[in-house]
């Protein structure tokens, strides 16, 4: 399970990366954290429960957020 924290860290960087290539430096920001935070975690060595809880945690914070600012912070469209 610890692998899979790294890869998402791979990913995070990726799409990082190409965001930093499109002038979107917020976001690139906010995904090289997100890399910086999921390499840390998968060399911590929990438990595999502990990492299952961890990921259900940053979803469900995620999703908060994500639904926060798309209903809350951007414009109507109309």
């Amino acid at each position: 399970m610890a692998r899979m924290y790294r890869v998402l860290g791979l990913w995070a960087l990726v799409i990082g990366l190409m965001a930093f290539a499109g002038d979107m430096t917020e976001f690139a920001l906010l995904f090289f954290a997100q890399t910086v935070a999921f390499v840390l975690l998968g060399y911590l060595k929990f438990s595999e429960r502990t990492y299952i809880i961890m990921f259900w945690g940053y979803m469900i914070l995620s999703f908060v957020g994500f639904t926060y600012w798309t209903v809350f912070e951007m414009g109507n469209p109309f």
